[in-house]
């Protein structure tokens, strides 16, 4: 938890630390350090106040500073007229919002980029009474943002006293535990002497000259007294306005009102409030709510995702465990191989010998090889491991605070943290990258005159691919499915093979030696592991498997897959098939025409096998035209009525009767015609081979068409004077079956 605690400026424990709008904390002396003066082109900020008093001497500038921001501390004193407003520095952003980009070009001592200085122009003054300092600004040391203040300068930052409590609770701690010499024999061990700040233990004198003398590379080393006692006088950290755990705390006062408590909270701008601020502050017309409720709430928030971290934590050390075995099952299994791998070699002639120690050298690369792969997993888990759970333990110290406001100042910014930490444990980053397996067979079956040629067989088959059922789908009268290869499966791949029967319900199964087998057939041949099977029968059931193959062979196939395609037929008018005169609208649902002449479109779907039905809504019926609806083949001929060639069969009519039409023969003709709102159905039983075609419901005359066989698409004849709607993924319905003559 101790870098949780520690400012990214110096490196220490923080003092006064600060919440800037990033919500990064900054000690506030830190803050000081890192404030520079804004070129006075950028300067757009009114006159600051008049000063109240007479300038103290400037106070040294603190390490890292530069003379600028030196000199805009000096002013600031000036101005400000005292230790209290040491920080009051007028802070420029490029933008409103309080954050702004900038380009470095100057780089501190503590790695902090800062906006480089402007000098003061040749003779120029000092600023007169009642001019403000020149605006400075501050950039977050860690996500490099810079924050614009209003006149109050530093001070404008909300101090983070729950941070400021836990680092002296911290202190207190380690200074208690840590007041006896670290490397002492004795028992109990001596008194520590000095703290060593590089090497951070503690010695006794005696360990001192022993383990730390003061030459060599320790001659640079500081050395400090130790820490004192929390008892002590003096002791309990730096005075961060904290008491101790059973004296209470005072509680903190609003920034803008110092008589007003903190009582309720600002959602919009995310920050405690007191009365006054609701009343005549900027916060009068703001979401707020109960600043008890919003610390539950947010209490609440932070222990929900503060589970997630510690699930992932105690997997992250059960993998840990399985790492270590690993290791090993990996020694123990390289072991074997060596020795399996020696007893074959001594077994050969002489000229075996030579080979061996290549062999040898190939498993013990395997075995380093592996063993490299599992200790960096090891080493970059228990990094991942070591930064939850400070994070954690920070967590639960900040729970453990009863202050409402303080929490809720730094509650978003854990929660986002919380919720990133359980992020970076991606799916697969708890899965080993090697397999304690090593993929080393030897064939000791070659002739003499081979023995030469003798290694490690490196290729195998591949193994069973791994159906990937969430992915696998059906969609109208189309199949996707979707494979992967087995985790840690390392036997190369050169593609796959996916077959597919043909969903005709037993007709291609075959019985040999009374066992049923089906009949597949190759339907894509590839690297890809995703594949869409178009223009299967509808309302059919398909078994699908996939194998992979290498130069070594075929691998085993797959379990089979079940799929079954959609019992009704979806479908649209075809915009890439239909002729150039036809309009089409309403998601390619509605069909008019720019032509006085007929013209065909087609739809989306071809039907070989099962039952179809689809209707027709005449939208616009003007004029008494004659459009064709039907089937027809996807060639043809669309400059002319549907069915005057031999491709199309179809029923045209006009508002009084109706005839068929194929190969421009007209046979039975029926009274009943179409006006504006009328329904066309069409029915097509590929299974019987017939063609059936309704008027409102009403059947006309027997099946138009019999002996039909083959590939079909519905299709449709129209001129400019009529609009028809599609509609489709329809049931045949009760009316058109009761409709249907008795042959049917």
């Amino acid at each position: 938890m101790e870098e949780e605690l520690k400012c990214p400026v110096c490196g220490s424990l923080f003092r006064e630390p600060i919440i800037l709008p990033c919500s990064h904390n900054v000690c506030l002396p830190c803050a000081r350090t890192i404030a520079v003066q804004t070129p006075e082109s950028e300067q757009h900020l009114p006159p600051l106040l008049h000063s109240r008093g007479p300038a103290p001497p400037a106070a040294a500038a603190a390490p890292g500073a530069t003379a600028g921001s030196a000199a805009c501390l000096d002013s600031e004193c000036a101005a400000g007229g005292g230790g209290d407003h040491a920080d009051k520095l007028s802070l420029h952003s490029e933008t409103d919002s309080g954050y702004g980009s900038y380009t470095p070009s100057l780089k501190s001592p503590n790695g902090v980029r800062v906006l480089p200085l402007v000098p003061a122009p040749p003779g120029a003054a000092a600023a007169p009474r009642g001019a403000g300092p020149a605006s400075s600004s501050l950039t977050c040391p860690q996500c490099h943002r810079s924050a614009s203040l209003d006149q109050r300068g530093l001070r404008g930052f909300q101090r983070n006293r729950l941070l400021e409590a836990i680092v002296q609770r911290y202190q207190q701690g380690r200074a208690a535990a840590a007041a006896k010499c670290q490397l002492c024999d004795r028992s109990p061990p001596e008194p520590a002497a000095v703290l060593c700040e590089q090497c951070e233990v503690l010695y006794c004198a005696a360990c001192q000259l022993r383990c730390h003398p003061a030459r060599g590379p320790f001659a640079k080393h500081r050395l400090a007294p130790p820490p004192a006692h929390p008892d002590a006088p003096g002791g309990g950290g730096d005075g961060g306005g904290g008491k101790g755990a059973g004296g209470g705390r005072k509680l903190p006062t609003c920034a803008e009102h110092d008589l007003e408590n903190y009582s309720m909270y600002c959602v919009s701008c995310r920050s405690p409030v007191c009365y006054q601020c609701l009343e005549e502050g900027k916060h009068s017309k703001h979401d707020v709510k109960a600043l008890g409720a919003m610390w539950k709430q947010h209490k609440a928030q932070l222990s929900q995702a503060l589970n997630g971290v510690s699930d992932k934590a105690k997997e992250a050390k059960e993998f840990l465990v399985q790492l270590k075995n690993l290791l090993q099952q990996i020694q123990e299994n390289g072991l074997d191989y060596e020795a399996c791998l020696v007893a074959q070699c001594d077994a050969l002639v002489d000229a075996l010998t030579r080979q061996k120690a290549k062999l040898l050298t190939k498993v013990t690369k395997e075995r380093e090889h592996k063993l490299k792969v599992v200790w960096d997993q090891i080493n970059h888990c228990t990094l991942k491991l070591r930064q939850s759970t400070g994070l954690m333990e920070y967590c639960l110290e900040v729970i453990k605070e009863n202050d409402p406001s303080g929490f809720l100042q730094i509650s978003d910014a854990l929660i986002k943290r919380v919720q990133v930490s359980q992020e970076q444990w991606v799916k697969g980053a708890l899965e080993p990258k090697v397999s304690a397996e090593f993929d080393l067979t030897l064939d000791s079956e070659p002739l003499l005159q081979s023995i030469h040629q003798l290694d490690f067989i490196q290729m195998k088959l591949p193994p069973v691919p791994l159906l990937q059922l969430e992915k696998c789908c059906t969609r109208n009268n189309s199949v996707t499915l979707a494979w992967r290869m087995p985790p840690l499966s390392h036997n190369p791949v050169e593609g796959y093979i996916l077959e597919l029967d043909d969903g005709d319900g037993g007709q291609f199964r075959v019985r040999i030696s009374f066992s049923i087998y089906l009949c597949f057939f190759e339907v894509y041949v590839g690297k890809e592991t995703l594949c869409t099977i178009d223009g299967l029968h509808f309302n059919s059931t398909y078994n699908a498997r996939v194998k992979a193959f290498n130069s070594s062979g075929v691998g085993p196939y797959s379990k089979t897959v079940i799929l079954q395609t959609s019992d009704v037929a979806w479908f649209t008018f075809d915009p890439s098939s239909a002729h150039r005169d036809i309009v089409l609208s309403n998601d390619n649902q509605t069909a008019t025409c720019n032509s006085y002449d007929d013209r065909v479109v087609l739809g989306t779907a071809a039907f070989s096998k099962g039952v179809h039905y689809w209707e027709l809504h005449v939208d616009r019926y003007d004029n008494h035209p004659d459009p064709a609806f039907g089937i027809a083949r996807i060639n043809v001929v669309k400059d002319m009525m549907l069915g005057k060639d031999d491709k199309a069969w179809a029923m045209y009519v006009d508002n009084n009767r109706s005839w068929f039409m194929h190969c421009n023969s007209h046979t039975n003709r029926t009274e009943g015609g179409v006006s504006k709102g009328a329904t066309v159905g069409v029915l097509l039983d590929l299974n019987k081979h017939n063609l059936t075609f309704y008027i409102n419901g009403q059947q006309q005359g027997p099946p138009a068409f019999e002996n039909i066989e083959g590939v079909f698409m519905p299709a449709l004849s129209l001129n400019r004077n009529v609009q028809v709607t599609l509609h489709t993924g329809l049931e045949v319905p009760q009316s058109v079956k009761q409709s249907k003559l008795p042959n049917n």
